[in-house]
């Protein structure tokens, strides 16, 4: 029974929403990810300004060929590429001062067929060493079937079996040909990108059909006794902002190295990780990360290093953490949905809290190491909870309005347009109220009838009722309902009154003179024609009382019964009788003549009654 009762109604439709906003947020965070686009840009916001404050570690450091660097080099090598002996005695220099290793960033993919002493002369720079690493390019699949065996050059390039490894497979690859393969340590550097085109991800390896080729980074972290972590990738934490590592100029090094008297430090490199790459501007190695659309891929590739040499890659969630947050969110949205929490207060302010508390512990979290993916959720909560938020005030608009229809039936159309404006609540559960309730009967109904057709007969009674609903309505009272012949009113509610009893005591005064012009337009034959108008101020209970496929705006209790006796005792007494409790509520505002005590039927003591006219007490 519960479980319906929560079903029913205006629940049912919010569930309905639940449901399909839970569905189009599944689709959104597994399948579509439109928004995708827009998280990553907040997320690489907090990255860069996270990356400015760390300090990259000084033990890697970048030679770098920058366009000072070419523009230096072009009397001692050419333009570019120099000959490789150019590097060969670059390496000869940086031996001597012992680095913890030396890796190239640039290929060597083809030997120098117009220079080959160049390339021996390089070669024998390398003899006697195993700290030197090169890169290789992995080609693209669709050139695999011209490639070389895997199972041939695996033991060459570093590459491991697995179990799923294909005998037979080829694949594609750029390895360092212009170096001699005894000193082949080498590793893969493509650029790995996100569907924006982004790199945020360094590969640990590539899989070529169960083969895994190395990339250069963790070639380099296996040689030196660095862990490497599990899966074919890792989440790139980055250091130093768009400056990134130590940077020295190559020609600045190169030419130091050729002076009889060096003015460099002669220990500059010892112990250090060596990048030897270039972010010049013509050779075209500038990627797009979360810290630049032109970041140098050699900045990239000594992040890779350095996160593999500290261990301070980025790590994330579970992937179900953050689709079971949300859901957990929407949950408690649609609860306050049901339940008809404030939209504002109680409901959009502590989400609006959330959101500036994940959006806090996201930017922190980067600073320590944890990537927090939630911004595309978060999106999608807000979406929920304005169309939740939109699908309540729809449905509180119809509700107000048919409210409107419902109390215009009973009560003067501004007062409901009032009650609106002013965002009275309607007391659809009831309410206590003090009012005063009227009571009109007609007199002499029977003749009335004798002389008429049935037609004619309701014709009048609506014109009649018509004219009295009509002051009941301008002296700000409620009708409550028709019965047979009998109209009953009353004053203090749904609106507070506190002239309730004057108002009912001027309305009744009203109804007695638009009686007399109705008897005029009736003609002598009715002459009989009369009502009688009880009223009784006191407590009620005031609300929309019936069954749930009927209910009527109505007062009910003791202070009801009484008026309706009064009413009754009004006949041959006066046309008009208030209760004494009326009469005092009234003050200095009427005179009334005293009728007496008259017993009531229900009550034991005798009930005093008085008559009003307009003229004002004393």
């Amino acid at each position: 029974m519960a479980a319906m009762k929560f079903l029913s109604g205006s629940n049912a439709s919010k569930c309905v929403l639940f449901a399909v906003m839970l569905a189009l947020a599944a689709v959104e965070l597994f399948a579509l990810q439109w928004l995708k686009p827009v998280e990553n840009q907040v997320l690489d916001s907090f990255v860069r300004q996270q990356s400015a404050r760390l300090v990259p570690d000084p033990e890697i450091v970048i030679v770098n060929i920058d366009d000072a660097s070419l523009a230096s080099m072009e009397d001692v090598a050419g333009n570019w590429p120099w000959p490789r002996e150019v590097h060969g005695d670059l390496l000869r220099g940086m031996l001597r001062q012992k680095p913890k290793a030396i890796v190239f960033d640039f290929t060597f993919s083809e030997r120098d067929v117009y220079r080959p002493d160049s390339d021996r002369r390089f070669n024998a720079a390398l003899a006697g060493n195993t700290n030197i690493y090169f890169p290789l390019v992995r080609l693209p699949a669709e050139m695999d079937q011209a490639g070389d065996r895997a199972d041939e050059i695996a033991p060459l390039l570093g590459m491991t079996r697995s179990a799923r490894a294909k005998p037979e497979a080829r694949v594609a690859l750029q390895p360092p040909k212009a170096v001699d393969a005894a000193y082949w340590r080498t590793g893969s550097i493509n650029f790995s990108k996100d569907d924006d085109g982004t790199g945020r991800r360094y590969d640990l390896y590539l899989d070529a059909y169960g083969w895994l080729i190395p990339s250069l980074p963790a070639r380099v972290a296996a040689g030196l006794g660095y862990a490497i972590p599990p899966g074919p990738d890792m989440l790139l934490a980055w250091r130093g902002g768009q400056q990134g590592h130590i940077r020295i100029p190559y020609a600045a090094l190169y030419q130091d190295f050729d002076r009889e008297h060096p003015r460099r430090l002669a220990n500059e490199l010892t112990g250090k990780i060596v990048i030897i790459g270039a972010d010049a501007s013509t050779m075209n190695d500038l990627r797009s990360t979360p810290l630049s659309s032109l970041y140098p891929g050699v900045q990239i590739l000594a992040t890779a290093i350095d996160n593999l040499k500290n261990q301070r890659f980025m790590r994330m969630p579970p992937p179900w953490a953050v689709p079971l947050g949300a859901l957990a969110v929407m949950l408690l949205l649609l609860f306050a949905f049901v339940r008809g929490y404030n939209l504002v207060e109680e409901v959009g302010a502590p989400l609006a809290l959330l959101t500036l508390v994940l959006l806090g512990a996201t930017w922190w979290g980067i600073s320590r190491l944890m990537l927090l993916p939630a911004i595309s959720a978060t999106i999608l909560v807000w979406a929920y909870y304005f169309a939740g938020a939109l699908q309540s005030y729809l449905a509180e608009r119809k509700s107000r309005l048919a409210a409107v229809q419902m109390f215009s039936r009973f009560v003067n159309p501004h007062v409901v347009k009032e009650l609106m404006n002013t965002g009275g609540a309607l007391p659809r559960q009831g309410e206590s109220r003090d009012i005063s309730v009227l009571f009109s009967d007609i007199r002499g109904f029977t003749t009335l009838s004798e002389n008429r057709t049935p037609q004619e007969v309701v014709q009048l009674l609506n014109r009649y009722f018509t004219l009295q609903v009509e002051v009941v309505f301008r002296h700000g009272g409620s009708l409550d309902k028709f019965i047979g012949d009998c109209i009953m009113a009353f004053w203090g509610a749904p609106l507070d009154d506190p002239l309730h009893a004057q108002n009912a005591v001027r309305a009744a005064l009203e109804m007695a003179e638009v009686l007399q012009r109705f008897k005029a337009e009736l003609g002598r034959q009715d002459a009989d024609f009369d009502v009688g108008i009880g009223i009784h101020s006191g407590p009620a209970v005031v609300g929309l009382i019936g069954s749930e496929q009927r209910r009527e705006y109505t007062a009910i209790g003791d202070t009801v019964n009484l008026a309706s006796r009064i009413e009754g005792l009004t006949k041959g007494v006066a046309r008009i009788l208030v209760s004494e409790q009326t009469m005092k509520l009234c003050g200095s505002a009427f005179r009334f003549t005293p009728y007496g005590a008259f017993e009531v039927k229900g009550r034991e003591q005798k009930v005093n009654l008085f008559g009003p006219d307009r003229g004002e007490g004393t």
